[in-house]
């Protein structure tokens, strides 16, 4: 692939954030990853206009998931992002309300993840 889709993954479990680095980068995306919420929100700052896509899990220390979706919804409304998350009642709720375009429960089906970002990036 000429011209890779640029995906920014947030999460605080290093082993989930490296298995989904090496699985995208697998299947030609190039794949920017933070360990909690302000890294990930000082990346997208950093490189402006480059991300086409956020999978953040929801719950991490400092700024969380919600709150990286509602500052990045307000900034650039215009990018997919995918709530990841293994904890809660019901986190659809919270993702919902900070308007996560996805909410996908840990453990998920890699595949299911890989469908999710090809449908989202071809509605954008």
């Amino acid at each position: 692939m000429a011209n890779p889709h640029n995906i920014l993954v947030i999460d605080d479990n290093e082993e989930i954030l490296l298995a989904l680095r090496n699985f995208l980068r697998k299947k030609d995306y190039a794949v920017s990853t933070a360990t909690n919420g302000l890294d990930g929100l000082k990346l997208f700052e950093s490189a402006k206009d480059a991300f086409d896509l956020v999978i953040t899990d929801l719950v991490m220390p400092n700024i969380g998931g919600v709150a990286v979706t509602s500052i990045v919804k307000k900034r650039w409304p215009g990018i997919p992002i995918i709530a990841i998350t293994g904890f809660g009642e019901n986190p659809e709720a919270l993702a919902k309300e900070a308007k996560a375009d996805v909410v996908m429960e840990k453990p998920f089906k890699l595949n299911k993840l890989l469908q999710t970002i090809q449908q989202l990036l071809v509605e954008k």
